[in-house]
């Protein structure tokens, strides 16, 4: 075992995990930090130890004493730009979906990492929930026969929605569906998608949109296997506010000889108290830190990468896999938009943006 040093670019939300989980794990030699906020730097820099900590990333690009970098920075636009630098630095990259804005920044991010024989994957952290391993597992070991259809359907709070939507011209299927198009069609390898068509519903969020702007309370989505199995995949952020960024998913797989549902609405731990009300601890997507202890998939996903690297491991999501998803979301948005199926691959030009862009 040979601990590396580590990087996170990016210490918001998900990379302020990223980055304590990594502080706190034997693999990582140094960590290093970057983060354009001098406050949230130097908190952050107190919380973990870190070795250094910078305002501009491309200062840790040289150092020979970082190995592998985790990209977390918003806006998601500059996903690209940071991991291809990243990348062609010799660093292998954990990026936070999505993996690009446009189709070909995503080919070149995948045939750079291959060229230079780097390690990169994607942040999509469901995959290390326990309750979406078991689906894939009775799907996998035949439990329950032969995938016949499929319904995913998740929301989350306006109030992240807004933040999201205020930073992003991203639609929901791309910042939220993302996730469960991801899961689904990891379950389901090696089928493919051959077809897609999506609507989206305007309410609560239009409501408070910039003059201009058309953002969507939900994103229905269909998608059309080359299997004959059809699933149904629907993301929405216009929940009202609880506590901490609450999410909420429900998830149906039916096969020719069973099913198996999840509800993964985060309900079943409550705290009720005169100063606040009903909460809903625990019910963050990602998770969060319980004292010595963390509930949620993303500090497993954060060691998985750890491991890939210092052990030469596999990841768990492919950038290929990752690709896939984004090919997925943007035929959704230009369904929506055409109101009309989109049939893949998509015959678009070489550079491709969401068509919610």
């Amino acid at each position: 075992m040979k601990p590396i040093g580590v990087a996170v670019v990016g210490t918001g939300w998900c990379g302020g995990i990223r980055a304590e989980t990594c502080a706190a794990h034997p693999l990582v030699r140094s960590l290093h930090l970057a983060e354009v906020r001098q406050e949230r730097l130097a908190e952050m820099q107190r919380a973990t130890g870190a070795a250094s900590a910078v305002a501009d990333y491309r200062e840790l690009l040289g150092s020979t004493g970082i190995e592998a970098m985790f990209v977390c920075a918003t806006p998601e636009s500059a996903h690209f730009p940071m991991a291809r630098d990243c990348l062609a630095a010799g660093k292998h990259v954990f990026l936070e979906k999505p993996i690009a804005m446009e189709l070909a920044e995503a080919d070149e991010l995948i045939a750079l990492a291959r060229r230079n024989r780097l390690k990169l994957t994607i942040g999509y952290s469901q995959r290390f929930n326990p309750k979406y391993a078991y689906v894939r597992k009775a799907i996998r070991d035949g439990t329950i026969g032969r995938p016949v259809s499929a319904l995913v359907s998740r929301h989350i709070t306006r109030g992240l929605g807004e933040k999201i939507s205020s930073r992003t011209r991203l639609s929901p299927a791309a910042m939220e569906a993302t996730h469960d198009l991801d899961f689904v069609l990891w379950c389901l390898e090696p089928a493919q998608p051959v077809r897609v068509y999506s609507q989206a519903n305007y309410g609560a969020m239009q409501a408070h949109a910039a003059e201009g702007a058309r953002i969507p309370d939900t994103q229905w989505i269909t998608v059309t296997m080359d299997s004959g199995l059809s699933f149904v995949v629907g993301a929405g952020w216009s929940l009202p506010p609880g506590y901490p960024n609450f999410s909420t998913t429900w998830i149906e797989m039916v096969g020719t000889e069973g099913a198996v549902m999840v509800d993964d609405s985060h309900r079943d731990v409550l705290v009720n108290t005169m100063a606040k009300g009903m909460q809903l601890p625990m019910s963050s997507m990602p998770g969060e830190r319980v004292e010595h202890t963390f509930a949620g998939p993303m500090a497993a996903e954060t060691i998985h990468f750890l491991e890939a690297c210092a052990l030469d491991r596999p990841v768990m999501v492919s950038p290929e896999q990752a690709r896939a998803v984004m090919e997925v979301y943007l035929a959704a948005d230009l369904s929506a938009e055409r109101n009309e199926p989109v049939s893949l691959p998509l015959q678009w030009p070489k550079k491709i943006r969401s068509a919610s862009a």
